[in-house]
This record gives structure tokens, sequence and C-alpha cells, in this order.
């Protein structure tokens, strides 16, 4: 089993910066890929982006790419994602997942789930 741990949710205003940040309690085969989703109240939990275990690889949903940048350090089996520029829209609870396949862009492909942190865009 491992455990996902969320951090860095908060309140921001609209064109500001958050960081959020996700460590994995262990290493394994079936959590070697790691990423986002969020969930908007009302709506259906989205792709946000997932990174490979080198960290060579990374794929972003349309809707973030250029404001999000995800990134990892393997020595605290720990992924980061950098959110700039954010929007009214961003706002939602965001759940850190790991995965064995970094081209998973479903929820259902994913073994882990994190407790979720909420950010709130305000305009």
């Amino acid at each position: 089993q491992v455990q996902l741990v969320e951090s860095g949710g908060g309140l921001v205003q609209a064109g500001g910066s958050l960081r959020l940040s996700c460590a994995a309690s262990r290493r394994t085969a079936s959590s070697s890929a790691m990423g986002w989703f969020r969930q908007a109240p009302g709506k259906e939990r989205e792709f946000v982006a997932v990174i490979n275990w080198s960290g060579t690889t990374t794929y972003y949903a349309d809707s973030v790419k250029g404001r999000f940048t995800l990134s990892r350090d393997n020595a605290k089996n720990t992924v980061y994602l950098q959110m700039n520029s954010l929007k009214p829209d961003d706002t939602a609870d965001y759940y850190c997942v790991a995965g064995a396949y970094t081209t998973a862009t479903k929820a259902h492909e994913y073994n882990y789930w994190g407790q979720g942190t909420q950010v709130t865009v305000s305009s």
C-alpha cells in the first residue's frame, strides 16, 4: 500500500501562483507515475498532469498547459505542481495520484489517491 499526502493548497487571487506538494510513503512499480486530478464543485473529476518515474516525461491537460509545471524529487518521493497564472476556473479540490502508467489520464487507471487539498482562486 502507498499513502499519498498532499499539501500547499489555499486561497489566491487570479493571476497568482501556488505550489502543491505530494509525498508518497514508498515507491512501487504500481505507483511509479505520479500526478494530479482535480474536481470542482458540481463537476466531474478531471486529469491535470502526470510525470513518469525519472521525471523526463510529463503530460498536461490542455486547460493547464503552459501555466502548470509538474516535477519530482525522487530522493524525497515527492512531486510538485507549480501553478502559475491561476484563474477562477482552477478552483477545485486537487488530488494527488499514483499509478503504473504515465500515459494514464483516466481516474480508474490510478491505484492510489491522496485525500485532496483545496485550491480557491478569487477573481
